[in-house]
């Protein structure tokens, strides 16, 4: 077996269903198959969804507060007011900045922005930026991203007698703040029809009431905010990535131009993964190593040479974050394993002095990825006396709704369902623990510590082709709630299998069914060349792509998971340094069985704790094998010990060895004509010197000495001879008995069965015979 690394869950939509919508909308069933998982279940949502670009943008003014707050925008713009535009520090919060602040110039107010230092000031608004932003003869604060929960805030600004417009989308809280309006699709008594904007998205509603029109231009910069935010990438959403992408592929903004080529990307290549994974990541780096200003200026800079200068700098500093938190998650892992095991701890909450509180989200991350627990990471201020970070959670843990119920003990909060941030004072962090492992225990079971991986669609080689392959970007971009679809292939065989790359880290696999193969790459699965078995029967999951090579196109599947789900034999007969070889076997699951006292001594003495000697049937008694990988070193004495031994189980895998110093199987096997040769020259010659004469009958015959002497042995037994010094005699008094009465003589036939079945079978013969002897073991199981 090999066991795959997450649970796969799969639901098989309705077949008459998905061949409805295919021949409905002229689409593959694959493609059919991937809309309806969406529950995209009719042809009108289907083509809605598919052809999103196709749609109109929802009325701004149907955001509750939306009148308001452009009724005081347009006032302040009249009296020459400062605006200030209060942002965030993370990609969603400079690319909303980015975005207000464009259009409240372009209607020519005075307008300026302010994203907090996330070292000095933390998240959100905070008392000392608004006392300086009455100080500097601001009127009016917008928020962007962020101001939901800043309910203190907004009453020192009411104190202060500056106006204050929230525009946000993490989750309201019980209290909302005093403000002269809030946009928030998510508030109470907003009709809005679509609740799931990012900030950006947010801010780029408020954007078109204000111009009276779609700031067409502006959709790159909401593109970039909203798949960074990683809010689902359905209904509106996906109207602005998809309308975004295609303008960030031939944008004309300076910096953006100048931060793709920092990024080593190619223009006309860019889609939802490369801004996900190489342009949003740059410009996170900037807020969580220092001030996020540089990266709103990259937005906003109309210089060639200066944005080229400041996007260098940005990927600077993303360089310098990787190292960061690859040393952070390090320390962070050893943390756990040495103070907080897993076994007790279903949510970790791990705090170190010093640690960089603008890359602890990551960090969070990578443990969840590592241990599948929901997770926080707290930097500590000694001097401040607090503790600062951000969580992650996994299905089944509402961060949001968990956090809340520990308000008391958190001043300053906010976040998702999976992602929150938050600060708290240093003497609480053991009681947010506590209090957490004990939510965690009422809620989660043992399964959800288990990794899910959601499968969209099972599917048979045939059905992946270039074409089917290139519809499923019909259905991009991808993203939350409309992430890349995962295929399963199930029950396939294996045509070829390699290790790739330098450090033959990767694996090529070519897979087969009906006749036909498809082609599979994995990143990081070097490893599973030697877990796989060359007649196994697999099922794997993955990404489907196209591989294009010499003008040649055809399907491959990225792969993201392997199994096997039967028992697989592994031949290493005739194979060297077989020790060696063990130490490469998994110790909790090897179990190394010797029917020889001095191969077992051997081993023994590097493998004290999994070595078993088995001489009889009675060493078989108490021992169990199901699920272990059972190792064979040598060839058993009796086919009546294997089948005593398999009868305690099935094992997970075989690997066979069967080394051995005699080889009986191809000495000369002396048939009933070469005994009855040798008793007839035994009756004539006797008494026979067989120590000086044994050698010389052999080489005469063309037999072996061991040919000659097991036939004496086999007469001495039955009585037909004596055997005296050397001396062989025929004992005139014997009585008539057959060779099989001998126990020499069967037990050197077994012997060569044994070698013959064994050692010297083809491994799909081995194999077949294993399975036949565990087929048994199942069936007195199941009964």
């Amino acid at each position: 077996m090999l066991k795959p690394k997450t649970r796969w869950r799969i639901e098989k939509p309705d077949e008459q269903l998905v061949q409805a919508l295919a021949d409905q909308l002229s689409i593959t069933p694959l493609v059919a198959s991937l809309l309806i998982k969406r529950g995209l279940c009719s042809a009108d949502e289907a083509r809605e969804f598919l052809y999103i670009e196709k749609q109109a943008f929802h009325d701004p003014y149907l955001l509750k507060d939306m009148d308001i707050a452009v009724e005081r925008i347009q006032e302040a713009i009249q009296k020459n007011e400062k605006i200030l535009v209060y942002g965030d520090y993370d990609a969603d919060g400079v690319s909303s900045t980015t975005v207000l602040l464009t259009t409240l110039r372009r209607l020519g107010a005075d307008a300026e922005y302010y994203i907090p230092n996330r070292f000095t000031e933390g998240y959100g608004p905070n008392e000392k930026a608004f006392r300086w932003a009455y100080e500097n003869d601001y009127k009016l604060i917008i928020t962007v991203d962020t101001g939901i929960a800043a309910v203190h805030e907004a009453a020192v600004a009411k104190q202060l007698g500056m106006d204050l417009i929230i525009t946000d989308h993490h989750e309201p809280g019980p209290e909302l703040p005093e403000a002269v309006a809030i946009i928030h699709p998510k508030q109470e008594g907003c009709k809005y029809p679509y609740k799931e904007l990012a900030g950006v998205g947010v801010a780029f509603k408020l954007s078109h009431a204000l111009l009276n029109e779609v700031p067409a231009d502006l959709l790159e910069v909401v593109a970039i905010g909203t798949i960074a935010d990683l809010v689902p990438l359905q209904g509106e959403n996906r109207l602005l990535v998809k309308k975004g992408l295609a303008q960030l592929k031939q944008t004309k903004r300076t910096g953006l131009n100048a931060l793709i080529k920092a990024a080593s990307v190619k223009k006309n290549e860019i889609n939802e993964e490369i801004v996900g994974f190489s342009l949003a990541p740059r410009i996170n780096a900037v807020g969580r190593l220092q001030s996020a200003d540089l990266a709103v200026d990259l937005f906003f800079s109309d210089n060639e040479e200066e944005a080229l200068e400041i996007a260098y700098e940005i990927d600077h500093l993303n360089k310098e974050r990787q190292k960061l938190v690859s040393m952070m998650a390090e320390e962070a892992i050893k943390e756990v394993e040495d103070c907080f095991p897993i076994e007790e701890n279903p949510v970790l909450v791990i705090a170190r002095e010093n640690w960089n509180a603008g890359v602890v989200g990551i960090v969070a991350s990578r443990l969840v990825e590592r241990f599948c627990r929901p997770t926080i990471v707290l930097s500590i201020d000694k001097e401040k006396g607090i503790a600062k970070g951000s969580a992650r959670s996994i299905q089944g843990f509402d961060l949001f709704k968990n956090l809340s119920s520990c308000r008391d003990i958190l001043p300053h909060f906010g976040g998702h369902t999976l992602a929150a941030g938050m600060t708290l004072a240093l003497e609480n962090v053991d009681l947010l623990r506590e209090r957490l492992i004990a939510l965690a225990n009422e809620q989660l079971t043992e399964e959800d510590f288990i990794p899910v991986t959601n499968i969209d669609i099972f599917c048979k080689i045939e059905d992946i082709t270039v074409k089917s392959v290139e519809e499923m970007q019909m259905l991009a971009p991808y993203g939350m709630d409309n992430r890349k679809p995962v295929v399963q292939i199930e029950d396939v065989k294996l045509a070829s299998i390699r290790k790739i790359g330098a450090d033959q880290t990767h694996i090529k696999i070519v897979f087969e069914e009906d006749g036909n193969q498809l082609d599979c790459v994995g990143f990081g699965f070097g490893f599973i060349h030697e877990e796989i078995s060359p007649v196994a029967t697999l099922s794997a999951i993955g990404e489907l792509s196209i591989n294009e090579w010499n003008n040649f196109r055809k399907p491959q599947l990225m792969l993201h998971d392997i199994s096997v789900n039967e028992w697989q034999l592994f031949d290493y007969r005739g194979a060297r340094d077989m020790e060696k070889i063990f130490a490469t076997i998994p110790q909790e699951k090897r179990l190394i069985i010797s029917f020889d006292s001095k191969v077992y001594n051997r081993i023994k003495k590097s493998f004290p704790d999994d070595t078993y000697f088995i001489e009889n049937l009675n060493d078989i008694e108490g021992l169990n094998i199901s699920g272990k990988y059972i190792i064979f070193a040598d060839i058993p004495k009796s086919f009546d010990l294997l089948a005593s031994l398999f009868r305690s189980g099935v094992p997970e895998r075989i690997y066979t060895f069967f080394q051995q110093e005699a080889d009986h199987f191809f000495s000369t096997i002396p048939t009933r004509d070469h005994f009855k040769w040798y008793y007839s020259f035994l009756l004539k010659k006797a008494p026979f010197d067989l120590e000086k004469n044994g050698e010389k009958l052999a080489h005469y015959k063309g037999w072996t000495e061991e040919t000659i002497e097991f036939m004496s042995k086999v007469f001495f037994e039955l009585e037909f001879v004596k055997i005296e010094d050397g001396i062989i005699s025929v004992n005139a008094s014997s009585a008539k008995r057959d060779l099989s009465e001998s126990r020499i003589y069967a037990e050197k036939q077994q012997q060569i069965e044994l070698e013959k079945t064994l050692l010297y079978t083809s491994y799909g013969q081995l194999k077949q015979w294993f399975h036949e002897k565990l087929e048994l073991t199942e069936q007195a199981c199941n009964v």
